[in-house]
């Protein structure tokens, strides 16, 4: 017997999907912000940072970048409880992904910064700066816009991972999907549907990543 599509029993679920999408830009939003900014300072540290800390910070690293997401997002969620920290579905999700983005985009960050000419660190020095002052006013922005395409692309990876969220119950995009298929048991039609919401969120957060670039690197030396 032929399989009959069915597409149009997804419609009266609709809000349920704008909901999920909603929950799944949020995560991005927040993950991304967190994420990033974790990435810096964890770059800032392994490179310029006092030597007590980069033990530690590169211990971070790698242990977030050679274990799995899942098991990361399971760990803040169901582990950190029984050292008395209780985080929500949707604080322990953008916890998670701030915390495996931060990982990621610190050796992409430490990259940028390694290619800095040696000669900026030593105009800021003749300009009296501190370290992090010649970091912060010199070295950051032309570094970041050498690796803002890796960086855009880490992002969306990370973006796609968020669909395990729903392991949680976090009411992202992939627990839409799963509430719907449960409820009309349309798994193809569903899943397809979601699949290509995420390709167009993936294209649209790429666009949006690629002009924030132009917007904020436009003058950085290169």
């Amino acid at each position: 017997m032929a399989y009959r599509f069915d597409f149009l029993s997804i419609a009266d679920y609709t809000p349920v999907l704008v909901k999920g999408l909603g929950v799944t830009v949020e995560l991005i939003a927040v993950g991304a912000v967190a994420g990033v900014a974790i990435g810096i300072a964890a770059a800032w540290a392994r490179t310029e940072g006092p030597r007590w800390l980069r033990p530690f910070v590169t211990t971070y690293v790698e242990l977030i970048r050679n274990t799995p997401f899942l098991i990361q997002l399971f760990f803040i969620f169901f582990g950190l409880p029984a050292l008395g920290v209780h985080l929500g579905e949707m604080q322990a999700a953008c916890l998670a992904m701030a915390v495996n983005l931060g990982a990621y985009s610190a050796e992409i960050v430490r990259a940028g910064i390694a290619a800095t000419p040696r000669g900026q660190y030593e105009a800021g020095a003749s300009l009296a700066m501190t370290r992090l002052e010649v970091f912060r006013h010199i070295v950051l922005k032309p570094a970041l816009s050498r690796v803002w395409p890796a960086l855009s692309s880490q992002i969306v990876i990370v973006m796609l991972g968020s669909a395990v969220c729903s392991q949680i119950a976090a009411e992202d995009l992939s627990f839409a999907a799963n509430f719907i298929q449960s409820r009309n048991f349309r798994a193809f039609e569903v899943y397809i549907v979601t699949t290509a919401i995420y390709l167009l969120l993936a294209i649209v957060l790429r666009q949006v990543l690629r002009l924030l670039g132009q917007r904020l690197f436009r003058r950085a030396a290169r």
